[in-house]
């Protein structure tokens, strides 16, 4: 099993992960978005170990889902020809379940 991709975040991702952290910060304290920091790191290592442990989303073959803490599910794919892991959503399980794009 091929470990030691890279991660790469997609522009939306990235503003999603950003709304995330600006709701905790008017709404938590710096210890949920350490919580969360943390979490995501370790979601990221257990991806870049094995890209396949998480399942792969019922809406968009390809792109699997990773829950990152129980609010919070990340989306990505698996590049084996550059060995790159890209993280296509951040998304708020809080939202619509429609407004899921993966």
């Amino acid at each position: 099993m091929k470990s030691g991709y890279r991660v790469l975040w997609t522009n939306h991702a990235l503003a999603e992960l950003e709304k995330t952290v600006q709701y905790l910060q008017l709404n938590f304290s710096d210890a949920e978005i350490t919580r969360l920091a943390k979490a995501i790191e370790s979601t990221l290592s257990n991806i870049i170990q094995n890209p396949q442990m998480y399942p792969v989303s019922v809406r968009s073959g390809g792109v699997r889902r990773a829950v990152v803490l129980r609010f919070n599910s990340l989306y990505y794919r698996i590049n084996n020809e550059k060995d790159q892991i890209e993280i296509v959503s951040f998304f708020s399980n809080r939202q619509d379940p429609e407004l899921q794009n993966f």
